[in-house]
């Protein structure tokens, strides 16, 4: 998983990279605000691509005396900050800069040079997003596309796929908003495209945010995952039901779980240390992603009509 994600996010890197340099120059030449809107995108979405890798790099430290349960969410963090900054540089800047421009807009100066660079970046931003779909692609097992999303533990993987797909969108918003604006003298056309980028922007940030939070305070496995777990300790002849399931992401790959489990009332400590052993093992051989699973025995006193009293353990 982490090589497939690096691939999209390198890609995209390279493209953005190279997009933001021609943009600026573009801008700055035709005096376009809206080339200059785009041309902080790419920046914006370039130091992204920066933080993302530098965020995977950190989630696969091994776990020290400070951080017991490694650096996982380290991903998570860096994938809020990347939404945050979509919202605040890319989209806040767009959105200011398209409002001067309606308010004194100004004529664009030999818009050629905006048609030769809004081509190829769209070229490139193509080539990126179509590698970023690709690579998303595999890991959806046959989910919708927003379920695949909604549900996913790897936030590199769609803030890649949303930043290229804005990015093509605001292209073509640009190319279609100048060349009204040059055809017939509606200078502040640049604006408005320059506005609606920016609006853009903050709706893709407002979508990452959602998802990067609601990782990084804590996502636990699905509920379809949970039954398999409970059938699969329920299946060990100590067990008498499995009480309660907690378990939380601590990256994309790496679950910690703790059961509560009731086991039978007349047996020993080493039968249930036992059988803690052998629904460790199954889980994790079941589910390659849970590596921590801890066991909180419950034992149970038999009453009349085969109910169960609880007992602390």
């Amino acid at each position: 998983m982490k090589a497939k994600n690096n691939a999209s996010i390198y890609s995209a890197l390279a493209a953005n990279l190279l997009i933001a340099v021609t943009k600026f120059i573009a801008g700055g030449l035709t005096n376009s605000s809206s080339m200059i809107s785009e041309g902080i995108h790419s920046m914006v979405d370039t130091i992204n691509q920066v933080l993302l890798l530098y965020g995977l790099k950190r989630s696969h430290k091994p776990p020290d005396s400070s951080r017991p349960f490694g650096y996982g969410k380290e991903l998570y963090f860096w994938s809020f900050i990347v939404s945050i900054l979509i919202f605040g540089l890319g989209g806040g800047i767009s959105i200011y800069q398209g409002i001067q421009h309606i308010i004194k807009p100004e004529p664009v100066t030999n818009p050629l040079w905006n048609y030769i660079v809004l081509a190829s970046s769209a070229l490139f931003e193509g080539i990126s997003l179509v590698i970023a779909i690709k690579e998303f692609d595999k890991l959806r097992n046959g989910q919708s596309w927003w379920a695949a999303i909604v549900k996913s533990k790897d936030p590199s993987s769609f803030l890649v796929l949303f930043e290229d797909g804005a990015a093509v969108l605001g292209l073509f918003i640009v190319f279609v908003f100048m060349y009204i604006g040059h055809n017939y003298d509606m200078h502040y056309m640049d604006g408005v495209a320059s506005l609606l980028v920016g609006l853009l922007l903050v709706g893709v940030s407002a979508i990452l945010a959602r998802e990067s939070r609601s990782l990084l305070m804590g996502e636990g496995i699905a509920p379809i995952t949970q039954h398999k777990i409970r059938l699969l300790a329920e299946k060990d002849e100590a067990v008498i039901r499995v009480v309660n399931v907690l378990s939380t992401y601590q990256a994309p790959d790496d679950v910690v779980l703790m059961l509560i489990v009731a086991f039978e009332p007349d047996i020993d400590t080493e039968d249930i240390t036992a059988s803690i052993e052998r629904i460790r093992t199954a889980i994790k051989t079941a589910f390659p992603l849970i590596k921590l699973v801890f066991v909180q025995p419950q034992t149970y006193t038999r009453i009349p009509n085969n109910l169960f009293d609880v007992k602390k353990p």
